[in-house]
This record gives C-alpha cells, sequence and structure tokens, in this order.
C-alpha cells in the first residue's frame, strides 16, 4: 500500500515521527480503523474523510488515548504498546486537541493553558514562558485571564489549540481545529499551522477541504477504515473528474478519488 510521503524526514534519532504497520484500532465493537500503513514525517498533513471514516479513531489512536486492536504503532521512535513509562515519556512529546475537549470554566485561559503543561511534566521554570508563547500564538493574548465560561466558542477552540501547542510537541494531532473560527481566524490558523509543520509533524483532521489545500503538505484520506488515497494537494486537485461535485479543483478532486475507491472496494 502507498505510505504518506513527508516533506522532510524528522531529525531525530528515528526515522519517522509516526510509523503504522497493519494497524487495527475497534470503537467499541466496531472495527474504526482496519489494517492501515502509514508514515508520517515532519510537515503538515491533512486527514480528510466523510463522517465515519475513522478519522477521530485514528487521531484519538495516535495520541495513545486508546491502544491499537492489532498491527503496530510506533510514535516518536517508541512501540505505544511498550509499557507505562515508555508511554509516558512518548506522550511528553506529544500536542492533541480533541474534536471535544474538557475543561474547568472557572479557569482563566492562562491557568488551563499552565495546568495542561503541568500535566505534560514541563520543567516548572519554562511554564510561564511557554503559556505566554502558545497563548499569544493563537490570538489570545487580550484575553490571556478571562475566564473560560466568558469566551466564545471560536476563542475556546483556540485556547484548546494552545494546550495542545504549549509543550513545542514533536507530533502535535489537531481534531477539526477550525470549527468555531472565523474566516480571519482561519487564515491566521493556517499560518501557524505552516509555521509549526517546518519543524514538527501536524496531523490536522478536518472536513475542511481548502484547509487542507492551502496550508498541508500531504494529504491521508480515509473510507470505511481503510486508506483510500495519498499525495499532495495540488495531486487532490489535479485528480477531479470533469463533472465531479465541488466548488473548487481540490474539493471536486476528494469527491472523484473517494468515488473511485469505493467502487473499487465496492462488493
Amino acid at each position: 500500500m502507498r505510505t504518506v510521503r513527508a516533506s522532510e524526514i524528522a531529525p531525530q534519532t528515528h526515522q519517522w515521527s509516526v510509523e503504522a504497520r497493519e494497524l487495527t484500532v475497534k470503537a467499541g465493537r466496531y472495527t474504526a480503523i482496519n489494517g492501515i500503513d502509514l508514515t508520517l514525517g515532519t510537515g503538515v498533513h491533512g486527514l480528510l474523510g466523510p463522517n465515519g471514516a475513522g478519522k477521530t479513531t485514528l487521531m484519538r489512536c495516535l495520541a495513545t488515548v486508546i491502544a491499537p486492536a492489532g498491527g503496530r504503532l510506533d510514535v516518536l521512535g517508541s512501540d505505544v504498546t511498550g509499557g507505562a513509562q515508555q508511554l509516558r515519556e512518548t506522550r511528553r512529546g506529544l500536542g492533541y486537541l480533541p474534536q471535544a475537549f474538557g475543561y474547568y470554566p472557572r479557569f482563566t485561559v492562562r491557568e488551563f493553558v499552565e495546568y495542561l503543561a503541568w500535566l505534560k511534566e514541563m520543567p516548572a521554570q519554562n511554564i510561564p514562558g511557554a503559556v505566554q508563547r502558545a497563548i499569544d500564538r493563537v490570538g489570545l493574548t487580550v484575553k490571556a485571564d478571562a475566564k473560560l465560561k466568558t469566551l466564545s466558542g471560536g476563542m475556546l477552540r483556540r485556547a484548546g489549540i494552545a494546550q495542545a501547542i504549549v509543550n513545542d510537541p514533536e507530533v502535535l494531532l489537531l481534531d477539526e481545529p477550525t470549527v468555531g473560527l472565523d474566516p480571519e481566524q482561519r487564515l491566521d490558523f493556517r499560518e501557524l499551522l505552516r509555521t509549526l509543520g517546518a519543524e514538527s509533524c501536524l496531523l490536522v483532521s478536518t472536513h475542511l477541504v481548502e484547509d487542507v489545500a492551502a496550508a498541508c503538505t500531504d494529504v491521508v484520506m480515509l473510507s470505511e477504515g481503510r486508506v483510500a488515497w495519498t499525495g499532495t494537494p495540488q495531486e487532490l486537485a489535479a485528480a477531479g473528474a470533469d463533472g465531479a461535485p465541488g466548488d473548487s479543483a481540490t474539493e471536486r478532486g476528494y469527491a472523484t478519488v473517494l468515488q473511485h475507491h469505493r467502487r473499487q472496494v465496492a462488493p
């Protein structure tokens, strides 16, 4: 199976930031990820697919929230099933924004990001500066001391992004990060992605094909728990068939390759 190309190999002792072989992941009794191969290095990688394709389950597994049901998964050079201490060390190098994240409404933005930095076991002397940098990068400087319960949905999402990047993670996993962001904020966020992806491995799950086209170096498309297609945003745009649905070349490419995959796997 063709694997994801990265813009460059991560300059660590391990060759890839994420490497999966025949990875299978369950969601309850349902097989949500069915034997996929995947390699990701430095860059911004877009994760596309229809509802139910397995995107969120894959993100949760890469974030070590749920364990693989089969196959092998290495994150930052370590097998995620290698034991509690190994898993703890791996998590220090991760950043994760789930689709829905919990928070204490009475915490301020600063307190929330500080708390997550502490949970990530960052050195205490580094936390204040790292927290301020993360808040500044997501455009919440003036809201740093506002309580979370007073923020709009878009601002809460940006606070979630701040906690994900506070530890300068080597692997950053963002599940639907632009939900609730207005068009101007989405443009700023795309620029932040490009900056972060220059030095780390980012996987961004989204339904917004145009965000992938604008900010990502590679695309992984899932369908029914399998990898349906991989390539660059430019290749995705070029794949669109005449008459395919969509308002842009990238959307038409997405519709075309998804339909082609479904025809191939149909009984």
